[in-house]
């Protein structure tokens, strides 16, 4: 069993898998932002442009999404999910990805919207001040918080 890259501790064809395949199985906003954070790790540009609110007109953005998609994806903090109000739903997460040796901290509180049977991502709100990035040496702990060594772990998948 392989566990979704989300971290819900689920098996990936029980958690991200069945919504990537379909982003109407999301049910709630949090389901959405998981299955997107798992899209990257698994370089899905597709399905993060297609998730997008139309409004976004994300398909413009591609080469910078692929971008974004193409970085080490490390580890998610779901902060808060908080309740749908009418077919509006916030996620405040923290996703850590690295680049070139250093660990960045992407924190959002993103705002999702229902529309015709699927919740989208449409923009999100950053904090006002941002965890700085940390240089990450072969000796330092892995900073996807699994207790070993990064020379032993994420710096063996970059």
């Amino acid at each position: 069993m392989s566990l979704c890259p989300c971290g819900s501790q689920q098996a990936f064809a029980d958690c991200c898998q069945p919504i990537i395949s379909n982003p109407q199985n999301a049910h709630r906003p949090e389901q959405l932002m998981r299955s997107r954070y798992t899209a990257h790790c698994i370089k899905n540009v597709d399905y993060v442009v297609a998730t997008y609110h139309p409004s976004c007109h994300a398909e413009q953005h591609r080469q910078a999404i692929a971008e974004s998609v193409n970085s080490l994806w490390l580890k998610l903090d779901v902060v808060d999910a908080s309740e749908v109000i009418g077919h509006e739903g916030y996620v405040h997460f923290i996703a850590r990805y690295l680049d070139n040796g250093t660990c960045y901290f992407l924190e959002e509180r993103s705002r999702f919207l229902f529309e015709n049977g699927q919740w989208y991502y449409i923009d999100g709100e950053y904090p006002a001040t941002p965890t700085p990035p940390q240089k990450i040496g072969r000796n330092d702990s892995c900073p996807c918080e699994s207790g070993k060594k990064f020379k032993k772990c994420c710096s063996i998948r970059h």
